[in-house]
């Protein structure tokens, strides 16, 4: 467990900067309260807009005409309620499933599966849905609202502490109630009449004073957490009281932890009455006050292939317009107020990094250096000529091309081929728009190369 003294260090080694090294850039517009951004494995966008609707948003920045889903009957919204999460089973491309995370007409929280539609994939099947679990919210904030799949397949669901303030009935320390939490269920299997099973290493499992369910604890409103793809590891915001907004960071299967709301609000004593002592509790690796910004939206760890500079840094925004990120070391960077109403975050199928405005724009977060990468020397390749119009000579000295791929700078492919076997090889590029592209090659000895170029 990490201790109090250990976080304080970390908290004297962070660092607060205003230098505009990272950058949003509009997307599109025209969404109704968008409220998370998802893929499934392609190249399309999933946009959740809290009333209850799921768009798709391609590519090209067109968004289709007809919702890929719409449950805005059975969803109460406004507020801290609405359809709030969405998550691609691990394996949509074959079985189609996917699950919402909504508040129901009742006020409470309900986690569903639905199906994709069997000759449609931009179309959901509406009368698909498996209720997979349920919880009483005793008040209208505080929903939490996150799910996302790990990497060992198991769905984790995000819950608040039921709302109002200073968790008056002390829900987050109760193992009895599953408000205030980090769920981990099996939606791969059923048991117990559940239409899920518990995954046989879930901490509480057959204890007596614990729900099964629970694979945390302690936590007051997850507003949005993720894992890194390359690492596995679970970053969690948790929104503050009055003082403190914190980001939590725990290794890949750290299981039971308490993360000590309503004992600490961050770092700081906040009602420790009947409280366990610290050294039992996980506290932030990074935090912020409230002089800073009020209200954290949590996002990704930033693996994209375009920019360089903000290669391995966790994004974080908060509701007044602030962007930050932290580092592997855990200091925290503010990056400045960038004029949204943050809500969340979202990650395509090549690891580039959006943001969504709940005023109904979504952004692509940018940095200042786009990768010019190499494993082998630039002396044997040549990509020629540069700048281009009609088609682009690509060649290696020492070895044969395996792949090529071209990206625009918003980290969409735009062309690629594979298997190609020769050492040299000619691209067209008619049908390009004029700009800067980047080129991805790779070897047949596994070495790569990432080089710009400007189509005219």
């Amino acid at each position: 467990m990490k201790i109090l003294s250990r976080l304080l260090f970390l908290l004297l080694i962070s660092f607060y900067s205003y230098a505009q090294d990272v950058d949003i850039e509009l997307f599109k517009s025209g969404f109704s309260s968008p409220v998370d951004i998802q893929n499934a494995g392609d190249d399309r966008l999933f946009i959740v807009e809290q009333a209850g609707r799921i768009q798709i948003l391609n590519a090209d920045a067109t968004i289709n005409p007809v919702p890929f889903l719409n449950i805005t009957s059975i969803v109460s919204s406004g507020g801290e309620r609405g359809l709030l999460g969405l998550a691609f089973h691990p394996d949509y491309a074959n079985n189609g499933y996917f699950f919402v995370y909504y508040t129901d007409n009742s006020g409470d929280t309900q986690v569903a599966r639905y199906t994709v539609d069997g000759s449609d994939p931009d179309i959901a099947d509406p009368a698909s849905a498996l209720l997979i679990i349920n919880e009483f919210q005793p008040f209208g904030n505080h929903n939490g609202g996150c799910i996302q799949f790990g990497a060992d397949g198991y769905l984790y669901i995000g819950l608040g502490d039921g709302g109002s303030g200073g968790d008056p009935g002390d829900r987050a320390q109760n193992l009895q109630l599953l408000l205030g939490k980090m769920l981990r269920l099996d939606i791969d299997n059923v048991e117990g009449g559940n239409n899920y099973a518990i995954p046989a290493d879930n901490p509480f499992l057959g204890n007596p004073d614990a729900l099964d369910e629970i694979w945390a604890y302690g936590l007051r409103n997850p507003w949005r957490f993720s894992f890194d793809s390359e690492t596995d590891e679970l970053w969690i915001a948790d929104v503050g009281q009055n003082q403190i907004e914190e980001i939590n960071r725990e290794e890949s299967n750290l299981a039971g932890l308490n993360y000590g709301w309503r004992c600490y609000e961050g770092s700081q004593a906040f009602n420790t009455s009947g409280c366990p002592d610290p050294s039992e509790l996980t506290f932030p690796v990074a935090e912020y006050t409230h002089s800073v910004g009020y209200s954290i939206t949590g996002g990704y760890v930033y693996h994209g292939s375009v920019y360089s500079d903000i290669q391995d840094l966790y994004f974080f925004a908060d509701l007044n317009g602030l962007i930050g990120t932290v580092d592997n070391d855990n200091n925290l960077v503010n990056h400045g107020n960038f004029g949204g109403t943050w809500v969340s975050f979202g990650e395509d199928i090549n690891g580039e990094i959006y943001i969504a405005n709940i005023s109904g724009s979504i952004h692509k977060v940018i940095g200042g250096e786009i990768f010019d990468t190499e494993d082998f020397s630039s002396s044997d390749v040549a990509i020629i000529p540069n700048p281009a119009s009609d088609s682009l000579s690509v060649s290696i000295n020492n070895s044969l091309i395996s792949s090529i791929t071209i990206l625009d700078l918003k980290g969409s492919v735009i062309i690629t081929e594979s298997n190609i076997s020769t050492s040299e090889k000619i691209i067209p590029i008619q049908t390009l728009n004029s700009g800067i592209y980047i080129v991805k090659i790779k070897s047949e000895n596994g070495k790569s190369i990432i080089k710009k170029i400007v189509i005219k």
